[in-house]
């Protein structure tokens, strides 16, 4: 059987939401393999060692098993092995759990429209 790209390696096994942003990142240098840049066509075999670098932090992987298609988290995970250091496994900040999206989180920004009529009734009641 072929061995799958690392690209697609990396998006199968859920450590990017989509096949273009595993591309992106290996692209712009922030996955490495002993800390040496690979290309996203590059030939995944087991045994490899993985450092991934996302806006949610830092991940060492070790690669156990080789998959093409993506599937469920759980399955997922039992195709590598997660030997982060210590150091590196404190989250960079509160986006460690979810896929980086580039949207901003859930209830931040501009206010509800309950919270902008709670804030004009406090405003005519003290007169401001």
């Amino acid at each position: 059987m072929e061995k799958p790209r690392l690209d697609k390696y990396l998006w199968a096994i859920r450590q990017f939401k989509t096949r273009t942003q595993a591309t992106d990142a290996i692209d712009s240098g922030k996955v490495k393999m002993n800390n040496a840049a690979v290309k996203p066509s590059r030939s995944v075999n087991i045994a490899d060692q993985y450092t991934i670098k996302t806006p949610a932090g830092r991940k060492t992987i070790q690669v156990t098993g080789l998959l093409h298609n993506r599937l469920g988290y759980e399955e997922a995970i039992k195709y590598y092995l997660d030997i982060t250091p210590e150091e590196d496994k404190i989250p960079i900040n509160a986006l460690a759990p979810t896929f980086y999206t580039g949207k901003r989180l859930s209830k931040t920004g501009h206010p509800t429209k309950k919270q902008r009529r709670d804030l004009e009734d406090f405003l005519e009641e003290t007169g401001g």
